[in-house]
């Protein structure tokens, strides 16, 4: 895979994020739906921001993170602050990637969990769980627009 094929798929998910906090507005999109344990849209997007920052800017490109990981899916705020977000995230990503070797070893260790998979193998490992991350956030950001829509 090569860092344009990355950026194209990564944008999309990206995209259709924004796409939807907008649609819903700062209301809708600090609301959590009526299921046990949900996240509110805004939540979900600030979490795959902080995905991105750990997983492409502190493993790949080697940048100093610092990550709140529970404070992400409490955060609450403007929607149109938040896209601004996405966008300059997006921008960020690209610098990461320009000095991403997708099969050079990660610049940092990852979390317990990942220990031993695939994910600490490599660069490229990362930016797949990265972008795992995003599609999965972003179905899930989809069933909740539905949801809140229907409140």
């Amino acid at each position: 895979m090569t860092s344009e094929e990355y950026l194209f798929y990564a944008d999309r998910a990206l995209d259709g994020m924004a796409a939807i906090l907008t649609e819903l507005g700062d209301e809708r999109a600090n609301t959590r739906p009526g299921l046990p344990g949900a996240n509110t849209p805004f939540g979900l997007v600030t979490h795959c921001l902080g995905v991105l920052e750990f997983w492409a800017g502190k493993l790949v490109a080697g940048r100093q993170v610092e990550r709140d990981r529970d404070a992400e899916f409490t955060a609450t705020g403007a929607v149109a602050d938040l896209v601004a977000r996405v966008e300059a995230a997006k921008r960020q990503l690209r610098e990461d990637l320009a000095v991403a070797d997708f099969r050079a070893p990660l610049r940092g260790p990852v979390h317990a969990h990942y220990q031993g998979t695939v994910v600490e193998q490599s660069q490229g490992g990362a930016l797949q769980h990265a972008y795992e991350e995003l599609a999965q956030h972003h179905g899930q950001l989809e069933v909740t627009r539905d949801l809140l829509r229907g409140q």
